[in-house]
């Protein structure tokens, strides 16, 4: 898919009213275009597994820098492709090399979590376009992926780590279509949540584990940039660097 002629962080900052709501649609048919790229790179995935941990642009120790991510959208995207990056790149991991004892239906849902992912990070991949922080390089060196539970218990920490991420940022998106799209992949990031934690726990009731839903609210968790940054960073061989955002 072809780059936006212009720089995205020049042009979504400091925008507001009609302007912003026009650029809001504008990004949003690119990303409806951006589908077909996903398709390629779920295409690609499928016919080629490539080992993820080997595939970012980064170095460890290389510094990315998120900047203050409630600044602009330009921040508040590429946060969330950061997280998209990570969990894309441990599904494939998942898939390619799946766990020892792993039923068909299990390989069905990992498989089908990974092609989730893959288009949410293609989505805002084309979405940024020139404006995107680069590849990045993930550790999953202490992920036993021969492991049921290591496997699984990692894919639970993750989209919990997803949704409260997406919970907290919302309030920082200023482009009404970005704020849409949010709510549409937060909704799938939690379904994953809820059916990884019943494959740990069939008859358990982990999908609303107490450090997840707040018993006396019903709300979700919310995690601020910042303490979300430092629970992915195990995870990651860069160092990601962001600020919690203002409004």
């Amino acid at each position: 898919m072809e780059k936006p002629q212009t720089d995205p962080m020049a042009t979504v900052e400091g925008l507001s009213g009609k302007a912003s709501a026009a650029l809001g649609r504008r990004v949003f048919m690119r990303y409806i275009g951006a589908t077909a790229a996903a398709g390629v790179a779920l295409s690609a995935c499928h016919s080629e597994l490539v080992d993820p941990a080997v595939t970012g642009s980064g170095r460890a120790g290389d510094a990315i820098d998120l900047g203050d991510i409630g600044s602009n959208d330009v921040n508040v995207l590429n946060y969330a492709y950061a997280l998209e990056q990570l969990e894309a790149a441990f599904y494939t991991q998942a898939a390619m090399m799946p766990y020892s004892g792993i039923t068909d239906a299990e390989r069905k849902i990992l498989t089908d979590i990974r092609d989730h992912e893959i288009v949410h990070r293609e989505l805002f991949k084309a979405a940024l376009g020139s404006a995107a922080i680069p590849g990045l390089t993930p550790n999953f060196s202490s992920i036993n992926f021969n492991s049921r539970a290591s496997v699984l218990g990692t894919a639970r920490v993750f989209e919990n780590i997803g949704v409260s991420a997406y919970n907290g940022a919302g309030q920082y998106i200023r482009t009404p279509d970005y704020l849409v799209l949010a709510g549409k992949i937060v909704s799938v990031e939690a379904r994953h949540a809820a059916i990884i934690a019943t494959l740990l726990e069939p008859m358990g009731t982990a999908f609303a584990g107490d450090n997840v839903i707040f018993p006396s609210t019903g709300l979700e968790e919310i995690r601020n940039p910042e303490e979300v940054l430092s629970l992915v960073k195990p995870y990651v061989q860069e160092i990601l660097n962001g600020r919690n955002g203002r409004r």
